[in-house]
């Protein structure tokens, strides 16, 4: 198989367990040359987030041309866009280069709580976005903040708010229910042909750190390998499990720390 060229839009981590930092240490643990364009810089830590400095869309949009128009990106992974020109930018270079595979973690908060998407964002994502990737993973949040409905709390309703969104345009969209109180862990995959579950024992760690960015950049990485997004989702959830079983080896900051990408490597 040629190499794979892995591309993320998203914001920064300085103490590495989320965003930028997550997403190509997670493409190279898997196989794939990372390179990346960056949305914000954000200060933050284990504990929180402290602050955000924007990059203004035009700069955005450049970063997008100086790899899009040299390196053949295989896949892509969105993370953080913070404001709606970003958003607006970012759909306008990847529907001119055509970009494959585009995978878009809906972030809207930090694990710690802290806001890194405008609440007027929210419908430059569904309307410019939406329609150019290829595959969504909100959470429980992000979905209802998507559809603009009241949080999911059962199965059932994942599966009706993942029918939903599905509508909106994007070609599948994994619903993740980590924010269900079960002993699993559900997640539901949609596409236009087929809607299937996919469960993982809840791994006892406090360090979650960039779970949500990892998994998404796992998916990116890996669907150029596999025959669709069933095959792909299930091979990014095995790994992501033993990145979260081996966290606690890890000696990052005081807070919530983040899962181990290179379990096996080290």
């Amino acid at each position: 198989m040629k190499r794979i060229n892995a591309l993320t839009i998203a914001g920064t981590d300085p103490s590495g367990g989320a965003g930028i930092q997550a997403d190509l240490k997670t493409f190279s643990a898997l196989g794939a040359y990372g390179t990346s364009v960056i949305t914000a810089l954000v200060a933050q830590n284990t504990r929180g987030v402290q602050s955000v400095y924007r990059i203004e869309p035009e700069f955005v949009a450049a970063q997008l041309d100086s790899v899009l128009s040299d390196v053949r990106i295989d896949t892509t992974k969105i993370g953080m866009l913070a404001e709606a020109d970003i958003v607006e930018a970012v759909a306008e270079r990847l529907a001119f280069y055509k970009a494959p595979n585009v995978v878009l973690d809906t972030v809207m908060l930090a694990k710690s709580g802290d806001p890194l998407l405008a609440p007027s964002a929210v419908d430059s994502l569904r309307r410019k976005l939406l329609p150019h990737v290829a595959l969504i993973t909100p959470n429980l949040p992000e979905a209802a903040a998507l559809l603009d409905a009241p949080h999911a709390r059962s199965e059932k309703e994942m599966r009706d708010q993942g029918e939903a969104l599905l509508a909106m345009g994007c070609e599948a969209v994994l619903m993740k229910g980590g924010h269900l109180e079960d002993a699993e862990s559900p997640d539901w995959l949609f596409t236009r042909h087929d809607v299937q579950r996919f469960t993982a024992p809840r791994v006892q760690t406090k360090n979650t750190h960039g779970t949500g960015c990892t998994l998404s950049a796992a998916l990116a990485a890996l669907r150029p390998r596999h025959d669709g997004w069933a095959q792909t989702v299930a091979a990014a959830k095995i790994w992501l499990s033993k990145a979260l079983a081996q966290a606690d080896s890890l000696e990052v900051g005081h807070g919530i720390g983040p899962v181990h990408h290179f379990h096996e490597w080290w």
